[in-house]
């Protein structure tokens, strides 16, 4: 499966895991005490999960991310879930299998989140950190997923300890996945700590990593810079994965105001004039965005690219 992916010329990840969820009928009885952790879900109501899954399949996505992305026992922490780390994520690539089913072609990404601790701020000490991944990512690998994703990166050496850690544990298990990276650029320019985009790349050019990227943060219009940079200095594959644009509050309720066809014509261009390759949806993207993404891009491919010397 790792294979297979690796040699798809164009990856369409899935969208939006929890504000998706948002929009779906989950009782009240699910949450239990964890209200606000949708990783819980994963053995509270794993049926919820898996529908949302089906529903970006469906859609058109080839690649589903693990609702795992606050699955560390770091986070589960603030939930009184640390104990049940292991069993959530196993429960999460079981619920993605399960919406995939015998669909050929369709791949399941393991999410590891930034955790809520910046290590450059002294919020946690390297070494629990890479703990945190280690633990998180040898569950994952052993559960069977198809790839690593690491995203909504904010801090660069919270990204290098990641990239390390899932190398560490894909050589502890045996299974050498595809390691994709997704740093956060604020509209400021940076990354939270400071960061630039040709700093990420200086820094991660050295790893072998499959793809890397942007998520989170804005929508596709306030990339666009960072793509052509990574277009052109970026020699490995390249991905993007924003926001339905920038979220605004409208009656008390935040909201997203970019369509689905506005978002899927931004990614079009991002495929055929930048040669990214990797393309997907974070904070507000539904279904439906998915599904003009994957219309829009159903005869595309990514442009050749010239990379600066």
């Amino acid at each position: 499966m790792a294979d297979s992916l690796q040699n798809e010329k164009l990856i369409i990840f899935d969208g939006a895991c929890g504000t998706t969820l948002q929009e779906m009928n989950i009782p009240d009885t699910a949450w239990g005490t964890c209200e606000g952790c949708n990783e819980y879900l994963n053995i509270s109501a794993p049926e919820i999960i898996t529908q949302m899954h089906a529903a970006f399949i469906e859609a058109g996505a080839q690649v589903i991310e693990t609702n795992t992305f606050g699955a560390s026992r770091i986070v589960l922490a603030e939930y009184g879930l640390e104990d049940k780390m292991a069993e959530i994520n196993i429960a999460a690539v079981e619920n993605a299998r399960r919406a995939i089913g015998n669909r050929a072609g369709r791949y399941i990404a393991g999410s590891l989140g930034p955790t809520t601790k910046l290590v450059s701020l002294g919020h946690i000490e390297q070494d629990v950190l890479a703990k945190d991944y280690l633990d998180q990512t040898t569950v994952l690998l052993e559960a069977g997923v198809d790839a690593i994703i690491i995203e909504t990166c904010q801090d660069l050496l919270q990204v290098k300890t990641a990239i390390i850690t899932v190398l560490d544990a894909m050589q502890a298990t045996g299974k050498e996945l595809p390691i994709f990276v997704s740093v956060t650029i604020e509209q400021t320019g940076t990354m939270l700590v400071g960061s630039d985009i040709a700093s990420v790349c200086t820094t991660l050019e050295p790893f072998p990593i499959f793809s890397l990227g942007l998520n989170c943060a804005t929508g596709p219009t306030d990339m666009e810079s960072h793509m052509r940079y990574l277009s052109h200095n970026w020699p490995k594959r390249i991905s993007c994965i924003p926001n339905q644009g920038l979220p605004e509050v409208v009656d008390g309720k935040t909201v997203y105001q970019l369509t689905p066809e506005k978002y899927a014509e931004h990614m079009k261009n991002f495929v055929e004039e930048q040669g990214i390759s990797v393309v997907g949806g974070c904070c507000g993207t539904s279904p439906k965005h998915i599904k003009a993404l994957a219309q829009a891009l159903a005869s595309s491919t990514p442009a050749t690219r010239s990379i600066s010397s």
